[in-house]
C-alpha cells in the first residue's frame, strides 16, 4: 500500500486487519486473475520486473515462478506487509528483492526495468498521487518497457457499482471515487505512456476489476 496525503495505510486499512488479507484475496480467486494478469506481459528471461504495491509478495512470487530467470523486485510503503512478503519469499527459496518506498517516489534509476505491475494499488492513492506514480513508473521503464496495471475502475453494471461500495468505505472516497467513472485510461495517456489497452475485465463481489497495459515509447 502507500500514502493518503502523508498518513501510511495499512492493508485492509486497519493494522488488526493485515494478517486476513491472503486469506480474503485467496477467497477472492487472486491467482485466477493474477495468472491472467501476468500472462499479458510475455515475460522473458533476464528481464527485469519491478512490483509497485507488492503487498505480501504473492504477485511477486508468481512473476518469479513464471519467469525464473527474470529479476523481480517488489516494493511497498508499509514495512509490516514486507515483513509478510519477505517471509514468504523465503519459504519459497525463491529470490525476490523487496524494498521500502513510495509509489510516488521509487528509489531506483532511470530506465532500469523492462516492466512494472501495480496490482491493486491505484483505488488506494489520491488522484495527484496516482500521476506521481505514473510518471514514476514511467521514468523507470526502460524504452519500449511496459506498465501493468490490475485494478478497480468503471463498474461493468448498476449490481458490481453497488458491490464496489463496500471498498469505498472501507478504503476511503476520496481515493476510490475516480474509478466509479473510470480514471485509469486517461490518466496513462496524460502521463505520456502509448499503445494503451484494456486487456481484460473481471466482475467480482466487491466491484470490476480491469486490467491494463501500456508502454514507453523507444
Amino acid at each position: 500500500m502507500t500514502r493518503k496525503s502523508s498518513k501510511l495505510v495499512p492493508a485492509l486499512r486497519f493494522r488488526c486487519l493485515t494478517v486476513l488479507y491472503d486469506p480474503l484475496m485467496k477467497w477472492a480467486q487472486e491467482e485466477t486473475f493474477k495468472n491472467r494478469f501476468i500472462a499479458q506481459a510475455e515475460l522473458l528471461p533476464d528481464q527485469r520486473v519491478l512490483d509497485v504495491g507488492c503487498g505480501t509478495g504473492t504477485l511477486a512470487l508468481m512473476l518469479k515462478d513464471t519467469q525464473p530467470r527474470a529479476t523481480v523486485m517488489g516494493l511497498d510503503a508499509d514495512p509490516e506487509v514486507l515483513k509478510l512478503a519477505q517471509k514468504k519469499a523465503q519459504n519459497s527459496n525463491i529470490d525476490i528483492s523487496f524494498h521500502q518506498g513510495l509509489s510516488s517516489h521509487l528509489p531506483f534509476d532511470a530506465a532500469v526495468f523492462d516492466h512494472v505491475f501495480s496490482s491493486l494499488l491505484f483505488h488506494h492513492l489520491t488522484l495527484e498521487m496516482k500521476h506521481k506514480t505514473l510518471q514514476e513508473a514511467f521514468r523507470v521503464l526502460a524504452p519500449g518497457g511496459s506498465l501493468h496495471i490490475l485494478d478497480f475502475d468503471k463498474p461493468q453494471s448498476f449490481w458490481m457499482r453497488l458491490a464496489f461500495y463496500p471498498v469505498q468505505v472501507l478504503d476511503g472516497f476520496e481515493t476510490t471515487r475516480d474509478h466509479v467513472t473510470g480514471i485509469i485510461l486517461e490518466a496513462l495517456r496524460e502521463e505520456g505512456f502509448e499503445g494503451i489497452r484494456e486487456t481484460n475485465q473481471f466482475n467480482t463481489i466487491v466491484g470490476t476489476l480491469h486490467m491494463y497495459s501500456a508502454d514507453k515509447p523507444y
